[in-house]
């Protein structure tokens, strides 16, 4: 299918704005310049029965913040499901505010509490610190869930693109754990630690996330060179301490046709299959990479939106 019209015009205006690619800037000229523009085509935020940030405690000593959103003023008598988010970003960039309204979006639609996690970023922070981060806030929610008047027993992860490889780890660690997850909600997950798939070589630039922005994402967030081989940092082809995937939560994976990134979020979604796990794959036509956070510009997102929601639904019993 052709490239979205709207998003053909994104990515106009990306041109004519003439502004340095992120891997042409530091890591921290890079945040804010993330943090400038991720509200810009965003849908409108939802209102909310309360937003608190909190302070999750990980395993380094360390404190993190994490938001989380209750749609609903918390009954401890009927305690709501939830979703623990994980922002994209390339483990570089991105926060609890650049993905707020998307959050809003899931706790409202969703009908659920979400847990949207600040892990710490690189490069002052590398590989596996995120994985860490993501799994102990995890760990934390499920420890403390009645308190906010949440679930334990009805808990999904969720992510976009490095959030998503977050939260796919954390569904093999979930499951070791003995944490019973309902679902995985991945939107364009990186899966890979090389880049070697059709998609990317046809895609590599010209769609937003370009082959140099993925690997400078890479080159900030791992140590050396063979952590790309570790498998909490590729799920899909990571060998290095690979576990058994079977009998993971159920898994609702979201592709666009025009990202780098989709051919591995498909292989993930067949790897998963063949070890017997419940996958629902769909692929978005005529979309890019982060057009999750487009929805004030592109109308087509709002299906997208509303499918995630629906799986959401479905896998809480939420209707």
């Amino acid at each position: 299918m052709p490239l979205n019209p709207k998003i053909e015009q994104v990515l106009d205006m990306i041109a004519r704005a003439k502004r340095p690619p992120l891997h042409d800037m530091s890591p921290q000229q890079a945040r804010a310049s993330y943090e400038k523009s991720a509200p810009i085509l965003e849908i409108p935020s939802a209102p909310m029965f309360s937003i608190d940030d909190l302070q999750v405690p990980v395993r380094d000593g360390a404190t993190i913040r994490a938001r989380l959103y209750q749609p609903v003023e918390p009954s401890w008598a009927e305690p709501l499901p939830a979703l623990v988010y994980y922002h994209g970003g390339g483990f570089t960039v991105g926060s609890v505010d650049t993905h707020d309204a998307l959050c809003r979006m899931f706790a409202r639609d969703g009908r659920c509490a979400v847990l949207s996690v600040d892990y710490r970023l690189a490069p002052e922070y590398r590989f596996p610190t995120a994985v860490d981060d993501a799994f102990d806030a995890l760990s934390w929610l499920h420890t403390h869930a009645a308190e906010y008047g949440i679930d334990a027993a009805r808990l999904a992860v969720g992510g976009d693109s490095a959030g998503g490889t977050l939260a796919t780890v954390c569904a093999v660690l979930a499951r070791d754990a003995g944490i019973r997850l309902a679902l995985q909600l991945l939107i364009y997950p990186g899966t890979s630690g090389y880049q070697q798939s059709d998609s990317h070589a046809r895609l590599a630039s010209g769609f937003l996330l370009s082959s140099d922005t993925i690997q400078w994402f890479f080159n900030q967030y791992v140590r050396e060179l063979r952590d790309r081989d570790d498998w909490r940092f590729a799920p899909l082809d990571g060998q290095r301490g690979a576990p058994d995937f079977s009998g993971v939560a159920p898994a609702w994976i979201a592709t666009a046709e025009y990202d780098p990134l989709s051919d591995e979020g498909d292989a993930y979604a067949q790897k998963l299959r063949a070890l017997g796990n419940r996958v629902a794959l769909q692929r978005y036509p005529g979309m890019i990479h982060e057009f999750f956070k487009m929805g004030a510009f592109v109308p087509e997102v709002a299906q997208a939106h509303a499918d995630a929601a629906a799986a959401l639904r479905a896998a809480f019993g939420t209707g």
